[in-house]
């Protein structure tokens, strides 16, 4: 009876422990998608401010991919929505993270993954985190406490914010590579931890169980990438059983110039660089799978002027 006694007690001390958490969480949670509201990574976050179910496309990765694809070149090209959910240094971790944030009030029928996170040291630690973070945000914004006011007890969390490139970080520079030639191909393979390819492969189940196609792409950089990484994702990828594009290997077709298109040389791309990638990935999207455009869409016209306003940055260069 008193072992029963003290499994009682413990048990109505968790209960109440994961009450506490979960009003907690409630309390702590940003109630806008701002970085003055409290949330992390305002312009990766920004997909939460889209319209529901409204972007067909969504594009997960570090500095690579936010580089490198332009969602408003895709619109004007293909009238395809899609959305860059990237952020510096992503760990692979935050990256499911965000396809769970996303698909919450989207449903995405093509997501890319870029690979360069794939190579990026995870510690199981900071995967557990980030899962329980999702379900009791008081652990990723206990820091809130001097910010939250009165008035925000109670409330709702109402996602205002929309970046205007939907993600994508416009950059002119220009800073040649110092190795523009590709290395010398080989069959050896670089290795990918064990907990990274248990979480491509649980991105790879939660698209499937969403109906959305998972994609694996390489950008194009000559300090990220080699053959041994493109031959270590071919094999995940054929291990998954998920597409890979290396847009490495197809520069017949992209063109990179390494003296003209690369911002910090050959690290990542400029926005030279990024519209050639940009225009080859809305090619693949029209060529091969059945995203109908929206262009001509009211519901959408938000889409043209936000390309717009793009296009008046660009020409002010």
């Amino acid at each position: 009876m008193k072992y029963i006694k003290r499994i009682i007690t413990a048990m109505a001390f968790l209960a109440g422990l994961l009450v506490l958490l979960y009003f907690s969480s409630k309390i702590f949670m940003p109630k806008n998608n701002t970085e003055a509201a409290g949330m992390e990574y305002e312009s990766a976050n920004g997909i939460l401010g889209e319209k529901k179910d409204s972007i067909d496309v969504l594009f997960l990765g570090d500095s690579e991919c936010y580089s490198s694809i332009i969602p408003l070149q895709i619109w004007n090209d293909a009238g395809i929505t899609s959305y860059n959910c990237s952020n510096p240094a992503q760990q692979l971790s935050y990256a499911y993270v965000m396809l769970q944030r996303a698909c919450r009030s989207q449903t995405p029928k093509v997501v890319f993954l870029e690979i360069n996170e794939v190579f990026r040291t995870q510690r199981v630690a900071n995967f557990l985190f980030d899962e329980l973070c999702e379900h009791l945000p008081v652990f990723r914004y206990h820091d809130r406490w001097k910010q939250i006011k009165p008035s925000e007890l109670g409330k709702t969390a109402d996602y205002t914010a929309c970046p205007a490139d939907k993600g994508y970080v416009y950059n002119t520079a220009t800073n040649p590579s110092e190795k523009p030639e590709p290395p010398i191909p080989t069959k050896e393979k670089d290795k990918i931890s064990l907990i990274n390819v248990e979480i491509v492969k649980a991105m790879k189940r939660y698209c499937d169980s969403i109906g959305a196609k998972f994609v694996l792409v390489s950008i194009p950089s000559t300090l990220n990438w080699n053959y041994k990484r493109h031959n270590g994702i071919s094999n995940l990828a054929e291990e998954i059983g998920c597409e890979f594009i290396d847009l490495n290997l197809m520069n017949e077709q992209i063109n990179i110039e390494w003296d003209k298109d690369t911002s910090d040389k050959g690290d990542h791309l400029n926005y030279r660089g990024a519209s050639k990638v940009t225009k080859h990935l809305t090619e693949y999207l029209v060529t091969t799978t059945k995203l109908q455009s929206h262009k001509g869409d009211e519901n959408y016209s938000d889409w043209d002027e936000s390309y717009k306003k793009f296009q008046e940055k660009v020409q002010k260069g």
